[in-house]
């Protein structure tokens, strides 16, 4: 059976090509790698992640929730900041606690220390200073940062009960990237690595990119380890994970034209259902078509026949992107199909306007289509009230 668009497509043997390879660099260097919800949470698939990993990563009672009762392990909880309301539930779902603050630590590590459901291992956010991500919405070291803990603040013999570091400045980066941003790490901090007994390295791992250095990485990794045997090193990519594990399937619903330009107006939306490409911005790659830049299209090339800019379904007027050529002219009820669409978008959809959620569905490895999750007007509705 086909599912009626949209949806997301999750393919269970790209997904698995990825955790084998995940696997491969934990085994091979020494390092744990745990997946970070705030990219993929779909819980359907966590069987799956159990036959590769064991542990997860929360920023929220709710994520770290999801990892103890879904995923069957305590999460590794960051958060910019805890709650008295909140911090008994992180307690009792977590593992590892790490502090943003100073503050928070002097506030929360005593309950931390106190509890009596099973042992916490507490750490530090610290803050480099160093980062090679270009969009400051995605940059937590530009000045200003709300993230971390800097060297300059640091006391001179760490505060009972931290154990750990984390350190997160990488976004969808190389291990070349990384590289340089253990070298400014251990400058900043480096006096403070013998008294610990981890070292969080965060997320942005893109390790299976089909141009990323996995050798390079488990040498990083192993240098590191040498360097440094009383740590253990904890990453926490999301979207290698999802990396082109499957598409965002959706279907023309309209084609409009104004002043030469035509709006291919389909059934899913920009902002409610792929948000990064108006945060970030990013431009996602459509089959079978050729995306021709809103930069570059003059407006020859912008009025020529099969270029279509693609438009959500929402009432947001900029509730569209970028310029496509396709090699023949769309028709009314012909899908549209954006790649790589399963990392960083469930987790972050909204229902602005009501409009109908994208289904997720997932092709097994015998290729057979199991629908995961459908959506309805209960849906929209139970969110108000």
């Amino acid at each position: 059976m086909t599912p009626t668009t949209p949806y997301y497509l999750l393919e269970e043997p790209l997904l698995r090509r990825n955790l084998r390879l995940i696997s491969h660099v934990a085994r091979e260097s020494g390092a744990e790698i745990i997946l970070a919800f705030k990219a993929f949470a779909l819980w359907r698939t966590f069987p799956i992640f159990r036959e590769y990993i064991t542990h997860t990563t929360a920023s929220s009672p709710y994520e770290a929730r999801l990892a103890l009762e879904e995923f069957g392990s305590p999460a590794h909880t960051y958060s910019p900041a805890y709650t008295e309301r909140d911090f008994p539930e992180i307690m009792r779902c977590s593992s590892h606690i790490t502090f943003n603050s100073l503050s928070q630590y002097e506030r929360f590590w005593p309950l931390a220390a106190a509890y009596e459901g099973h042992p916490i291992s507490c750490g530090l956010r610290v803050n480099p200073e160093y980062s090679e991500i270009a969009t400051d919405l995605y940059n937590p070291c530009a000045p200003g940062s709300r993230f971390g803990v800097l060297a300059t603040d640091m006391p001179h013999v760490l505060p009972p009960g931290i154990k750990g570091f984390h350190c997160h400045c990488l976004c969808e980066s190389s291990s070349e990237t990384l590289e340089r941003v253990w070298h400014h790490l251990e400058q900043k901090f480096g006096r403070w690595l013998p008294q610990l007994e981890w070292l969080n390295l965060g997320g942005g791992h893109l390790m299976t990119r089909k141009d990323y250095n996995v050798d390079h990485l488990i040498q990083i990794l192993k240098h590191i380890q040498a360097k440094h045997p009383n740590l253990k090193l904890i990453l926490e990519p999301g979207s290698a994970f999802a990396w082109q594990t499957g598409p965002l399937v959706a279907s023309v619903v309209d084609i409009v034209c104004n002043r030469g330009i035509r709006t291919a107006i389909l059934d899913v939306s920009f902002t409610c259902h792929m948000p990064d490409c108006l945060e970030m911005p990013y431009q996602p790659a459509v089959r079978n078509a050729l995306s021709i830049g809103a930069e570059e299209a003059d407006e020859a090339t912008r009025t020529s026949a099969g270029v279509y800019r693609l438009g959500g379904n929402s009432c947001l007027s900029g509730d569209y992107m970028g310029y496509w050529q396709f090699d023949h002219e769309l028709q009314i009820g012909e899908q549209v199909i954006f790649e790589d669409m399963i990392h960083y978008t469930t987790v972050k959809t909204t229902m602005f306007n009501g409009i109908h959620h994208p289904s997720i569905v997932m092709r097994k490895n015998d290729g057979t289509l199991q629908i995961l999750r459908q959506y309805d007007y209960s849906d929209y509705r139970d969110r108000m009230d």
